[in-house]
């Protein structure tokens, strides 16, 4: 990896973390103005995605490959489970359960990858977790609260999501795709098996539905700025899993949480507590250490590839 690889992923990385804050926070907005449906938005952004990947064809930003559907269909089912679970698991557990069961995320992509694709992570990498999780758990320790029902959800969709962020990665790798040819085949295949799982998952015509009601100008501009910034967001994850890995699109993920914390504040006057502060400090500090571990791991690398002989 030259500099100019190292600067084009750093950017990307950023990129992805500050648009990402801006549909957290954006979609914050709307649930609390408008009380728009959740997994109703998140079809929608599938669908603007969709017509953002079609456009970008037409102008032939990029070209358009064949990829078994199959493989498709199974990723975006995978895509889908991960949504529909993290929603159960929101609804079923406390807020504080809901972000530890997500953070879980992170040593679950260790293991499968360990374990299914024979990758090596050092032992640097791994104890970066522990400041993280610590962070993490200072963050919503109080709101910690344990069912059966909630358990169930939250370990399936950490065990989803897991396999959906690894296979994004493994299948630009498999069928030599970038984001966007892979992100082509997905956006729509997610929006239409959203469309068939939304009527089971929560209200359509009735209170609360999508079809509940005649939305304001506001609100529907609001969910178009929403799904314009998703799909950003969507070819950002896209990008940076298949040119870094879903260990260090994770890890940012963690970084993006304590920025979220920070516009929460700005923005809805929700003043984090000392715990908060330390638990963010020590996110942050892990985030760091993982990202200055794997820098030197690579800087490692090309030394030893530059000393082998033509």
């Amino acid at each position: 990896m030259n500099l100019s690889t190292n600067v084009k992923t750093s950017a990307a990385l950023l990129s992805n973390i500050a648009i990402s804050v801006i549909i957290v926070l954006l979609n914050k907005w709307i649930f609390h103005v408008y009380g728009f449906p959740n997994m109703s938005l998140t079809c929608i952004h599938f669908i603007v995605t969709a017509f953002g990947m079609e456009i970008a064809k037409r102008r032939d930003i990029f070209l358009v490959k064949s990829l078994p559907m199959k493989d498709m269909i199974l990723l975006s089912m995978t895509f889908c489970g991960f949504v529909v679970l993290t929603n159960l698991s929101l609804q079923a557990n406390t807020v504080g359960t809901y972000q530890i069961s997500k953070f879980m995320t992170t040593p679950c992509i260790i293991f499968i990858q360990t374990v299914f694709f024979q990758k090596k992570f050092s032992w640097k990498v791994k104890l970066t977790l522990i400041p993280v999780c610590l962070g993490v758990f200072l963050n919503n320790y109080n709101d910690v609260q344990i069912n059966l029902k909630g358990l169930i959800f939250a370990t399936s969709g950490v065990m989803v999501t897991s396999i959906y962020q690894v296979w994004v990665g493994s299948k630009q790798q498999e069928f030599q795709a970038n984001s966007m040819q892979l992100l082509y085949y997905q956006a729509p295949l997610s929006a239409l098996l959203l469309m068939i799982v939304i009527p089971f998952a929560e209200p359509v015509t009735s209170a609360g539905g999508i079809f509940s009601q005649l939305w304001s100008l506001s609100a529907i501009l609001s969910v178009i700025c929403s799904g314009c910034v998703a799909f950003l967001v969507n070819l950002s994850i896209f990008w940076v899993i298949g040119n870094t890995s879903p260990l260090t699109y994770n890890m940012a993920g963690h970084l993006k949480f304590c920025l979220i914390v920070f516009g929460s504040f700005l923005v809805f006057h929700e003043f984090p507590s000392a715990n908060q502060i330390i638990g963010i400090v020590l996110t942050i500090s892990g985030v760091l250490c993982y990202t200055y571990f794997k820098l030197e791991e690579q800087k490692s690398l090309n030394e030893l590839r530059q000393k082998q002989p033509a």
